[in-house]
């Protein structure tokens, strides 16, 4: 009985529902568009698959058997996970949505990113929250393939191929110092610049540690005072200090005013980075992906 009772069609148990609701042959073939004989021929069908009449008719109309009473409610509610699993999924609306993204970005990104994101997040769509993984502490291909992470951001060369991406912009570097230093000048001499004590910041799994290599390709040798793996501190060590440092110019307009530095420009010319935006094929048509990616290149994209 059970495996007879298991391969009834998904129609015949749409008709069993329309029938529970009204009771009359002739409203359900008009509702289901059929005839009043195909629908007593479906309902003919359910009855040898049950072994039971499941509707009497009466003069007030089809009244269910307790088989049918007993069927109802989880065939109700199967039809109904089913409509709405089918259905097409509503357009995503930032106002009234309340989830969480995850971006993958380096500590750059954080400080020239997050600020303004998370105000506009305030203005536009209060239910969004964020949260960030460093793009060198996990396997971001992978992160972004399994959907743990929505969106990357930064230069990134190890996602280059394989996954959806778009320049937000590029950018030079600069030399970043406290107000007063030696090299406080409009434009900083390339003796001056190789006589100073330098931060360098490694910040491996990046393209931002390409600079000593870029820069020892353009004959240029740094006397390195100090070496950290990360930006975060930059601000507070040049501010209290005489190091200077060559990092982005994105992010020394950030550092700058907060921890009264000077950005001036290289005594030597290296090549633009390029910022992009980084998400994998899963997420392309998600329409809450689509809303993250457009929010990050309106407020941050770059013409050109």
């Amino acid at each position: 009985m059970r495996n007879r009772r298991s391969n009834i069609d998904l129609n015949q148990l749409a008709l069993l529902h329309e029938l529970m609701l009204e009771r009359r042959v002739s409203r359900v073939a008009h509702k289901l568009g059929l005839t009043q004989p195909a629908v007593s021929n479906a309902l003919a069908r359910l009855r040898r698959h049950f072994g039971d009449e499941l509707f009497v008719p009466t003069p007030a109309g089809m009244v269910p058997t307790p088989l049918a009473e007993r069927l109802a409610a989880p065939v109700g509610a199967g039809l109904a996970l089913i409509h709405g699993a089918l259905a097409p999924a509503p357009g995503f609306d930032p106002a009234t949505a309340h989830l969480a993204f995850t971006v993958g970005m380096t500590d750059i990104g954080e400080i020239v990113f997050l600020p303004r994101l998370l105000q506009h997040l305030r203005e536009v769509a209060p239910g969004v929250s964020l949260s960030t993984v460093r793009n060198t502490a996990v396997d971001l291909a992978e992160e972004l393939a399994q959907g743990r992470v929505d969106l990357a951001i930064g230069l990134l060369p190890q996602l280059q191929a394989g996954f959806h991406q778009r320049r937000l912009f590029r950018q030079r570097h600069v030399l970043l110092c406290r107000q007063g230093h030696a090299l406080d000048v409009p434009r900083p001499g390339l003796a001056g610049y190789r006589a100073a004590e330098h931060l360098v910041v490694v910040a491996a799994g990046t393209g931002h540690g390409q600079v000593d290599t870029l820069l020892q390709r353009a004959g240029v040798l740094r006397r390195v005072r100090l070496t950290v793996p990360h930006f975060v501190s930059v601000g507070h060590l040049l501010q209290r200090s005489e190091l200077v440092a060559t990092v982005p110019e994105r992010l020394a307009a950030e550092l700058a005013t907060p921890f009264g530095l000077v950005a001036r420009p290289l005594p030597v010319k290296l090549p633009e980075v390029e910022i992009n935006a980084f998400w994998h094929a899963r997420l392309h048509r998600s329409d809450s992906n689509r809303w993250l990616r457009d929010t990050v290149f309106t407020l941050f994209g770059q013409a050109g």
